[in-house]
């Protein structure tokens, strides 16, 4: 099975990607498709042995439209290298810059048509030789002449919207093609009749047609007014597209590579390879991911995993693309360059999320393959019913016309995806990535947390907790500081984590281990060695019963009530302290519980330690419900209890021994992700390794949806509204029938309006997790 994407040319409303959908949907072999008419783009899931690229490209030409493979450059990986991608907000930008001319240009027209157009029902003055019936003729000609560059330079509506009827998949275009061609076209009628009145010698009848059946100013303003509906749709779609453009212009464009003769060169960063050396001075950007060679420096990670701390980098430490350097100089060897560096990966997630197709977005597929259809036919049907009552070929007209551009397929078209692009751009600011569109809207809908403890609610590895030196036979006590250098002389020679630990608090408090002798593991129990002539050991009760020492049996149940691990010293056969070891729990864990109670939310927690350890963790973040003893392999037979018990569930884990609970649930959730974002089996990575993240996802989620409803809400009401209107329903009541230009007003602030209620989630605050911070 493969995966491609393809650019898509041409689309211009949501009835184009409808078409170019239903297009390619109906070639055998295809799985699915998913077209994004933000970003003309179009992703094909297909079985190579059935058709190929080519063949796809073809079906989408047949259609009406354009479509080519995205591929990488000869020689190079699929993807684009992250200093080479391109900018979608520029791609955008330059569109608008190109219609802004187009625009102003067509203004320029527009202002003295409109003026003599509509001059003499408004009582405008105007010159005398327009002024004068004997010269209605020349009224007529200068609007022609006047309307004549703002057609040519808005010719792309009618090239597209009748290429569109030719292959009977009418389009936003056809509807503003139609309605200015047959305004135009009755126009140049009554051009005709106005030459054989003057031919009579009736002056004042050709004045009066001239005055009631001239709609060149409309056909004008009906075609500016849709292009400055455009324009602002253009503009505030390339503010869709900022969070992306933010990552990409945290590549770095340059970088210095250091030769094997210690010689540096700086060269454009996307030419590095993978095993050259590059230097990085301080201020600098990394420009690829690779590990540290030589040097000590403070790296600034916080655009890829959000923390804020500068993390310390010593030769074999990995550095990534895109992170800081804070302080000293240092050289790396390259291991991950173009596409495979984790900030090209995250943006890869982010366009990958965009590309594809939230379930909500269905309901406006369908309506917009039939909109457009439907709406030519209720014009036509106004058509004949305003000729039936007033036997008035303007009236008839001008309702016809009206329902034609007042219609609006964009509006629905856009409500989706715009909003969908903002609130993954805002996710990924957020240090939350959304593999799928459909991950952000089914998210929305938990009501269950599933919650791995190690890494997830805890931080996933050991810590001491607890130093307790013992008040031995005669009186005397060690002082911390010798009991941890006596447990760091008996632990730097084993591996366990527990060991790790240890070593770890002896670091941190710059206590150096000293040698011993006769170092021995008894398995499953501790460690024994000698310091000096002085017997030492060290390890769990198991062992110092074995060795005859007595231990304060209150003092471990304590520990096992708090979900410690306690670990006894012993030197010449008697106790002479303890140091507790366990899994930290993170900061931000019961903030983040409580977070989630507050959404309405439940949330349980799945592990596999037994449960005095697993209660005494859920006490201290405020969990009531915990599943103890759990084996990796049946945490997914867990999470599919949870649905088929009728609950949509998340499930949050490492992405690692998780992976089938993972693909299991509703939403996947990886944690601890940092730069490692190609996460197996989730749906979601959390950047940030922080519990908070999933609060922020489900509220995020939540605003996301609840605009994409607004906005179908508004362009569904909307276009009920305004097509009757249009038609003339309220002529009878009110004597009121809605012109044109009017018509062609409001449908492009429809879809202004949809993309600037989306651009609204841009200031999207998670307040709930904020107040618990």
């Amino acid at each position: 099975m493969a995966h491609e994407k393809f650019d898509v040319g041409g689309m211009t409303c949501a009835a184009c990607q409808a078409h170019v959908d239903r297009a390619v949907c109906s070639l055998p072999g295809v799985q699915e498709v998913s077209v994004n008419l933000l970003s003309g783009s179009m992703t094909v899931d297909y079985d190579e042995g059935q058709l190929g690229p080519d063949d796809i490209c073809a079906a989408v030409d047949r259609a009406g439209y354009s479509a080519s493979p995205v591929s990488a450059g000869p020689g190079e990986a699929p993807g684009a290298p992250a200093a080479r991608l391109e900018s979608p907000t520029k791609k955008l930008e330059a569109t608008a810059e190109a219609m802004k001319t187009r625009l102003v240009a067509s203004i320029a027209f527009l202002a003295p048509l409109f003026y003599i157009g509509m001059g003499h029902m408004l009582g405008w003055p105007l010159p005398a030789v327009l002024a004068d019936h004997a010269h209605a003729m020349t009224l007529a000609l200068t609007e022609l002449v006047l309307l004549l560059p703002i057609l040519y330079l808005n010719r792309s509506y009618f090239i597209n919207g009748f290429k569109s009827l030719a292959h009977r998949a009418p389009t936003m275009d056809a509807l503003i093609a139609i309605g200015a061609a047959a305004s135009v076209a009755w126009s140049v009628y009554a051009m005709f009749v106005m030459a054989d009145q003057l031919a009579c010698g009736d002056v004042h009848g050709a004045a009066a047609t001239a005055m009631d059946n001239l709609y060149l100013e409309s056909a004008g303003t009906i075609l500016t007014l849709v292009t400055v509906g455009k324009y602002l749709e253009i503009r505030s779609k390339s503010k869709t597209g900022s969070a992306i453009e933010a990552l990409i212009d945290l590549a770095p464009k340059t970088a210095c590579v250091v030769a094997d003769d210690g010689s540096e060169q700086t060269v454009d960063a996307d030419a590095i390879q993978v095993g050259q050396t590059v230097r990085v001075r301080p201020g600098e950007a990394v420009p690829v991911d690779g590990v540290v060679l030589e040097g000590i420096s403070a790296i600034d990670e916080s655009a890829l995993t959000g923390e804020s701390i500068p993390q310390e980098k010593s030769p074999g430490d990995t550095v990534h693309a895109a992170t800081i350097n804070r302080t000293g100089s240092f050289t790396f060897r390259a291991t991950r360059v173009g596409a495979d560096t984790s900030l090209a990966r995250i943006i890869q997630l982010v366009e990958d999320a965009n590309a594809t197709k939230a379930p909500i977005s269905r309901l406006a597929d369908k309506v917009a393959a039939v909109f457009v259809p439907a709406v030519l036919l209720i014009a036509l049907v106004t058509f004949i019913v305003w000729m039936a009552l007033t036997a008035d070929v303007n009236e008839a007209l001008t309702a016809g016309v009206a329902v034609v551009v007042i219609s609006c397929p964009c509006a629905l078209g856009l409500a989706t995806p715009v909003a969908i692009m903002v609130g993954t751009g805002k996710g990924a600011e957020m240090g939350v990535l959304f593999k799928s569109a459909e991950a952000l809207e089914n998210l929305h809908k938990v009501d269950v947390v599933v919650l791995d403890k190690t890494g997830t609610v805890t931080q996933g590895r050991p810590a001491v907790t607890d130093i307790l030196p013992a008040v031995r036979a005669d009186g005397r006590t060690l002082s911390e500081k010798q009991l941890l250098k006596l447990a760091a002389a008996l632990e730097r020679s084993s591996e366990h984590p527990l060991a790790e630990a240890i070593m770890a608090a002896a670091d941190e408090r710059g206590i150096v281990a000293r040698p011993v002798s006769d170092f021995a593991a008894v398995p499953g129990r501790g460690v024994t060695a000698r310091e000096g002539a002085n017997p030492i050991a060290a390890g769990n009760a198991q062992l110092m019963a074995e060795l005859g020492i007595d231990i304060d049996r209150t003092q471990l149940e304590a520990f096992a009530r708090d979900g410690k691990t306690p670990l006894f010293f012993a030197k010449n056969g008697e106790l002479v302290g303890t140091i507790a070891v366990a899994d930290e729990i993170k900061p931000t864990s019961p903030a983040a519980i409580g977070t989630l109670g507050h959404l309405g939310v439940h949330a349980i927690m799945l592990t596999g330690d037994n449960r005095t350890t697993a209660d005494a963790i859920a006490r201290r973040v405020g969990l009531d419900d915990v599943v103890a003893d759990v084996m990796p392999a049946d945490k997914e037979r867990h999470v599919r209890d949870l649905q088929a018990a009728g609950h949509v569930v998340a499930m949050v884990g490492d992405g690692i021994n998780d992976s089938p609970a993972l693909a299991r649930a509703d939403v996947g959730l990886a944690i601890g992700a940092g730069a490692d974002v190609a996460k197996k089996g989730a749906d979601v990575v959390l950047m940030h390794s922080d519990l908070l993240d999933v609060a922020r996802a489900i509220e995020l989620s939540r605003a996301v949806i609840r605009n994409i409803k607004q906005d179908l809400f508004w362009a569904l009401f909307y276009n009920s509204l305004g097509i009757p209107l249009a038609a003339g329903v309220l002529y009878p009541v009110l004597g009121w029938q809605l012109s044109p230009m009017f018509g062609a007003a409001a449908m492009s602030l429809s879809s202004v309006c949809v993309v600037s209620n989306a651009l609204r989630l841009r200031g999207f605050r998670p307040t709930s997790t904020d107040m618990q911070q």
